[in-house]
C-alpha cells in the first residue's frame, strides 16, 4: 500500500492545449478515492499520468515518498483495471491472471497460490478452466480484476470498469468492489463519469471540471455542502433544482429573496465562505438551490413563507416514492420533488399546486455561482 500527491500537476497536449492544470491532491494509503466530471473534464488522463501512461507536463508525482515523474510504469507498483476487460481471448482464466507472473519470472508454486488466492476473494474458482469468451461480463470483469489483485500492487487504478455491464450487473460489482476494499485495504483510485458510482464507493470524492479541480470531500459533504453550482448540479440524482431570486430585504432572522412574484426566507446562516450577506447584494441575481425531497407539494396555498404556484409537468412513479416534476414560474427549468406515493393526493399532469421549499434545506448562490450558505440536513 502508498500514499499518493499530486503537485501543482499539470498536463498540455500539442500547442499548448491544457487538458489539467494546478492539480494539488493528497490520497491516503489504503484509501478508496474516485475520480469524477462530466467527459473531458481530465479524470482518465490524471490517472493514466498516476500509471506512467501519460507523461507530466509539469507539477510533481509522488507515490509513497518517492519522486516517481520518471519512474517507469512497470516499476511503479500499480495495477491497472480497464473499461475493455483486456483479456487475453486464447488462454483461460487461470493463465489470463498468471501472465504477469509468469513475465516477472515467478515460480509455479507461487503463480499457482496467487491466482488461486485471487480467485477465491473473487469467487471466480470454478471459472479457472474457462476462456473469456465463455464468460460473462460480470465474470470478465472480476477476471481483470484478478489479474491486479494478483501482482499486489501498491495501488490499484480503475478506470470506468463498470460502464460496459447492464445496470443489475454495476449494481453487483459496486458491492463487490467495497467488500475487495475492505478486505484488501489498499489504496485504490477509481475514475467514472457516473454519479452514483462516485457516491456509492468512494471514501472521499474528487469533482473535476475542465481540467481543474472543483471540490474535493466525502460523498455527505459534496452532497450536503457543494461549494458551487456544478458541483450542487453534479451529484445528486435528481439533481438539484434552481430557482432564480433576487435578493429583496434583510430580516432579524435571515434574508428575504424575492423569487418570481413569491418571497422565499432563507435563515441567516453562511456556511460556505464565513462572509454574512452585505446590503451591497441587495436587488443583485442569486440562485437558491433545494434538493427534490426538500419540496413538499401542496394541493393549495396555506399563506406561509416559502411556497410557489406550480403546474404539474409529469409524474415518475418508483415504487413506493415518486418524482413530480413541476413547472414553476420563476424557473424555465423543469422542477422535481420526491413524494410518497400515499401522498401525491392523485396529483396528474396539467394540475396546478403549490410548493413549499423547507427554508433550512435551501442553499444560495451568488452571481458567479459560489456557495454563500448550505441547507441544513
Amino acid at each position: 500500500m502508498a500514499s499518493i500527491r499530486f503537485v501543482n500537476l499539470s498536463k498540455t497536449w500539442g500547442a499548448g492545449k491544457q487538458v489539467l492544470q494546478g492539480i494539488d491532491l493528497d490520497i491516503a494509503d489504503g484509501e478508496f478515492l474516485v475520480l469524477v466530471g462530466p467527459s473531458g473534464c481530465g479524470k482518465s488522463t490524471l490517472l493514466r499520468m498516476l500509471a506512467g501512461l501519460e507523461s507530466i507536463s509539469g507539477g510533481e508525482l509522488y507515490i509513497g515518498d518517492k519522486l516517481a515523474n520518471h519512474i517507469p510504469p512497470a516499476q511503479r507498483g500499480l495495477a491497472m483495471v480497464f473499461q475493455s476487460y483486456a483479456l487475453y481471448p486464447h488462454m483461460n482464466v487461470f493463465d489470463n491472471m498468471a501472465f504477469a507472473l509468469k513475465m516477472a519470472g515467478k515460480a509455479k508454486a507461487e503463480i499457482k497460490r496467487e491466482v488461486e488466492r485471487a480467485a477465491e476473494i473473487l469467487q471466480i474458482t470454478p471459472l479457472l478452466a474457462r476462456k473469456p469468451g465463455q464468460l460473462s461480463g460480470g465474470q470478465r470483469q472480476r477476471v481483470a480484476i484478478g489479474r491486479a489483485i494478483v501482482r499486489q500492487p501498491q495501488v490499484f487504478l480503475f478506470d470506468e470498469p463498470l460502464s460496459n455491464l447492464d445496470a443489475s450487473l454495476r449494481l453487483q460489482m459496486r458491492l463487490e468492489l467495497a467488500k475487495l476494499h475492505q478486505s484488501l485495504k489498499s489504496t485504490m483510485v477509481y475514475v467514472t463519469h457516473d454519479q452514483v458510482e462516485a457516491m456509492t464507493l468512494g471514501q472521499r470524492i474528487v469533482v473535476l471540471q475542465a481540467g481543474k479541480i472543483e471540490q474535493v470531500g466525502t460523498p455527505q459533504e459534496l452532497y450536503e455542502q457543494p461549494r458551487n453550482l456544478f458541483v450542487a448540479g453534479f451529484l445528486g440524482t435528481p439533481k438539484m433544482n434552481f430557482l432564480p431570486a433576487r435578493v429583496a430585504d434583510k430580516l432579524a432572522d435571515g434574508w428575504q429573496l424575492a423569487c418570481g412574484t413569491a418571497q422565499i426566507k432563507i435563515p441567516h446562516t453562511d456556511l460556505a465562505t464565513g462572509v454574512a450577506f452585505d446590503r451591497k447584494w441587495q436587488g443583485q441575481q442569486f440562485t437558491i438551490g433545494i434538493r427534490a425531497e426538500h419540496l413538499e407539494i401542496l394541493a393549495q396555498a396555506t399563506g406561509a413563507e416559502n411556497e410557489l404556484p406550480a403546474k404539474v409537468a409529469h409524474i415518475e412513479y418508483l415504487g413506493d416514492s415518486a418524482q413530480v416534476y413541476l413547472q414553476c414560474e420563476a424557473s424555465e427549468q423543469l422542477l422535481c420533488a420526491r413524494q410518497a406515493v400515499n401522498s401525491l393526493n392523485a396529483s396528474q399532469a396539467g394540475q396546478t399546486v403549490w410548493l413549499k421549499l423547507a427554508e433550512q434545506h435551501c442553499h444560495v448562490f451568488d452571481q458567479d455561482g459560489l456557495a454563500l450558505s448550505h441547507g441544513q440536513r
